[in-house]
């Protein structure tokens, strides 16, 4: 079990130990993670996954990202005096998917009950934990958020601050929130007191939602989309998530012997900056939700179209742009785990409240702050991602799958529009030069968060002589430290089922660990 806190890790480790499927130890630990950075994520934020499962070996995908509320729309918001997507408050908020998706989830796999599952978050919600310190910095940084509403305050800043490293933290009120959970499913969330504690919230606020939104809304299994890189099939969530960038990547990148080159170096650093740039505009351009447009994802993952989009990379000039546009600049600010069992059932797993804290709303005794993923939608009525009743936002979040011959990988690595590019440098570093899972988290990445320009951040472990080599072609860096949170935090499972043996690994990025089942 490997996640972003070694207690979310331990959570799932012990549920596996207790007879638990990879789902229900993948809920333990995100129901964890929701408590020890909450920030980050929750049940106040989305979900994806992916499962492969290992008696039908075959792979499954599930988007539990919610919808914004029937009575919104670009007019409900500009006749109150906006002009662009709110980023806080009430009307970034689309309802929340994740315990949907746990939900679903568990109906379809789960073998523990729910209340062992959800033991472990109720305890430390209870008891306390000792907060971390990247989770103290990132707390802190959200203060002048948090105090902006009474709620936030009450429930995050204790004493009238945020918690220090070492400090013992407390969230009854959410202890409250599983409990319910742990008794009516997801019907506490979405048609009991909870809901009626989000709904009040609301409309407290001015918002639109009522309690049709929450009531009708349902997690979606979905079909991964899927292309062959070098060998390896690499699984992505279909939109409206942007996962599809990973894939279109990876395709433009078989065209070019980045094996050959080097793992680090210029013409590879290159190579894959400059595919990172194509991928992301059609990305941009093309993606939404499809229950409301066509998205092409066909022509988008063609192996003819990736090699008209790989004869556009020039190996001696970086491109300024690609004809793409800008989307909102959030860090993103998420938590990915992935589990694998016994038998070798893997589930690849990813949550988020998109900006620190979603929204800053918090419902009144709830314990989670409301997302702001509808601060991704924008007020142009003719793009596949406009604001529009009950529809879903592109997501940044992507878990990620991939399998050759025995070896079976769930991989991910947080971080908003740093995603794609992230997984991309994590499957090269296995593909192309033969690292292992650790090795391959630990590598050194660069990240760019624009989608147009030559602008772009590398670690500085990267050799002066590659930095050099990036700028005689054109970049302009933004050198980050040695494991910067720039690029984003990784975790990842293997399944060897030759070996019958799993493994584990953890980003040094974040404060995780990659726990294995323990002997009970």
């Amino acid at each position: 079990m490997a996640a972003e806190s070694p207690l979310a890790a331990q959570a799932g480790a012990v549920v596996l130990a207790r007879g638990g499927h990879a789902v229900d130890a993948a809920i333990a630990a995100n129901a964890v993670m929701g408590l020890v950075a909450p920030m980050m994520n929750g049940v106040g934020g989305d979900l994806f996954a992916i499962v492969h499962d290992a008696a039908s070996n075959t792979v499954h995908g599930l988007n539990a990202s919610g919808w914004s509320p029937a009575g919104t729309s670009i007019e409900f918001l500009t006749v109150r005096g906006m002009s662009q997507m709110p980023q806080q408050g009430i009307h970034a908020v689309t309802v929340p998917g994740a315990v949907s998706g746990w939900m679903a989830l568990h109906e379809k796999f789960g073998k523990a009950t729910l209340e062992t599952i959800l033991s472990a978050a109720i305890a430390h919600a209870e008891n306390g934990f000792p907060v971390s310190e990247v989770t103290a910095l990132e707390w802190l940084g959200s203060v002048p958020l948090l105090q902006s509403e009474a709620n936030a305050r009450t429930t995050y800043l204790p004493n009238g601050r945020s918690p220090e490293a070492g400090e013992v933290f407390r969230n009854p009120d959410l202890a409250r929130t599983l409990r319910a959970i742990v008794a009516n499913g997801g019907d506490a969330l979405y048609r009991g007191d909870v809901a009626r504690r989000i709904l009040t919230c609301s409309e407290d606020r001015g918002g639109a939602f009522t309690a049709a939104d929450l009531s009708e809304y349902e997690a979606e299994w979905v079909t991964p989309i899927t292309t062959n890189y070098r060998g390896w099939d690499v699984y992505e969530i279909p939109p409206n998530s942007q996962g599809i960038a990973v894939l279109v990547m990876l395709n433009i990148l078989e065209g070019f012997p980045i094996g050959d080159w080097g793992r680090g170096t210029a013409e590879t650093l290159h190579t894959l900056i400059e595919a990172k740039k194509l991928a992301y505009a059609d990305m941009q351009h093309h993606v939404g939700d499809p229950r409301f447009s066509k998205v092409p994802v066909e022509a988008m993952l063609s192996k003819a179209y990736a090699r008209e989009r790989a004869d556009l990379i020039d190996a001696r000039r970086a491109v300024t742009g690609v004809g793409a546009g800008m989307l909102p600049m959030h860090g993103g600010d998420t938590t990915y785990l992935s589990a694998v069992d016994a038998a070798g059932n893997v589930v690849s797993l990813i949550q988020s409240n998109f900006a620190n804290f979603g929204s800053g709303v918090v419902p009144d005794g709830a314990g989670f702050a409301l997302q702001n993923r509808g601060g991704l939608f924008t007020f142009d009525g003719s793009h596949p991602n406009a604001l529009a009743p009950r529809k879903r936002p592109l997501q940044t979040v992507i878990p990620a799958f991939m399998k050759r011959d025995h070896l079976r990988v769930g991989f991910g690595v947080m971080g908003g529009w740093n995603q794609p590019q992230a997984h991309v440098q994590v499957i090269s570093n296995i593909v192309d030069h033969g690292l292992n899972l650790q090795q391959a988290l630990e590598a050194p990445r660069f990240v760019k968060l624009t989608f147009a320009g030559t602008d772009v951040m590398l670690e500085s472990r990267f050799p002066e002589s590659v930095r050099d080599g990036l700028t005689r072609r054109g970049h302009e860096i933004d050198l980050q430290g040695e494991f910067s949170n720039m690029v984003g935090g990784g975790q990842a499972v293997m399944r060897d089922e030759r070996a019958k043996v799993n493994y584990g690994a953890s980003d040094p990025r974040k404060d995780g660990a990659a726990i294995p089942e323990p002997i009970l």
